[in-house]
């Protein structure tokens, strides 16, 4: 395993990371048996895979529960990363970026992955609502309580990178070290500004979403039968658009001797700008299928008919879990009060 620095850390990881958003019930499509999932993780870090990233949120802590258990005995050799932001429960302040949540939300962490520290801890999803000064304020009293050793953001526009890495720099406060945007042969928009941001502010890139969430594993094919699991969890796996591009990614990845899951992999770990790809194994035959590919390595000649089929910087379609703006979101940020809308 070539390992890498993750962005200006020192962190050493490996280019491929053990998601572990499929560990725990997961909206009916996770793996529920903690003891599989443990063995899971163990044959993962038997194979030099030394990085596993979490969130809070994932099957509500049980994720979580199920890394801890895992790294019993083995914490000090293992890199981990979680997410916190996103909706713990119907309480309003159970969720954002807010420093009552930061302080809260990392405790539980904590308890939950039975460590004193986590490596990396990330903003899930940007919060509208909070001053990016407010956030970064208390993810610096974290760094420095050693609670965290560093802290980033994920699916993040350009834009919100350059303003966070800002105010770090003139109130003196921790900044991002990494960013987690989705990244596949399918989705290349990153590769406009996103991966070019992080790569000028010394930001390591843990791409999630390698397989395009089962659209690049081969199995999903137009006109074909489709898992009415993953199409109930993931909508996006039905898009034409998507399964055009499948029907000559597969005949591209037959003449180069692989399957398309390994092509898709190696793809995600070739941009230099990428660190390292999430692979999010639900089962032990699907990390098996994953684990083979880690000596992939793609010829110029191949990525230049990737690039054909998906030009560089372009998305077909979109993921399900992309980022959209808070303004397309909610609609008082793009709406007046109704006795302000009249010109009179």
């Amino acid at each position: 395993m070539q390992y890498r620095t993750l962005g200006r850390t020192g962190i050493k990881v490996s280019p491929y990371a053990l998601g572990a958003m499929m560990f725990g019930k997961a909206a009916g499509v996770g793996n529920a048996d903690h003891d599989d999932s443990i063995r899971i993780i163990h044959k993962a870090l038997d194979a030099g895979i030394n990085f596993i990233d979490t969130a809070d949120v994932y099957s509500y802590g049980e994720s979580e529960q199920i890394v801890g258990a895992a790294l019993k005995g083995r914490r000090d050799s293992v890199v981990v990363a979680t997410k916190f932001s996103r909706p713990m429960s119907d309480d309003p302040n159970q969720q954002g970026t807010s420093r009552r949540w930061v302080m809260a939300a990392v405790e539980g962490s904590l308890r939950r992955l039975q460590t004193d520290y986590i490596d990396l801890y990330q903003i899930h999803r940007l919060d509208p609502g909070t001053d990016i000064e407010e956030t970064l304020s208390a993810l610096t009293d974290l760094v420095r309580s050693g609670k965290v050793r560093a802290i980033g953001s994920s699916t993040t526009p350009a834009s919100e990178i350059v303003e966070a890495q800002w105010v770090a720099e003139r109130r003196g406060l921790e900044r991002f070290r990494t960013e987690q945007p989705p990244y596949s042969i399918l989705n290349r928009g990153i590769e406009r500004e996103v991966l070019p941001i992080a790569q000028r502010y010394g930001m390591g890139a843990l791409v999630w979403g390698p397989l395009a969430q089962g659209t690049l594993t081969g199995r999903i094919r137009k006109g074909g039968q489709t898992d009415l699991r993953r199409a109930t969890f993931f909508k996006h796996i039905s898009d034409e658009r998507r399964l055009d591009a499948v029907e000559q990614l597969i005949p591209l990845a037959d003449k180069a001797g692989l399957p398309l899951t390994h092509l898709a992999m190696a793809f995600a770990i070739a941009h230099p700008g990428v660190t390292s790809a999430l692979l999010g194994a639900r089962t032990m035959e699907q990390l098996d299928d994953l684990l083979a590919a880690l000596d992939v390595t793609l010829t110029d000649e191949i990525l230049d008919q990737i690039d054909a089929i998906v030009p560089p910087g372009t998305d077909v379609g979109a993921l399900d879990q992309a980022y959209v703006p808070p303004a397309l979101q909610l609609p008082h940020l793009r709406r007046r009060p109704l006795g302000e809308r009249s010109a009179t």
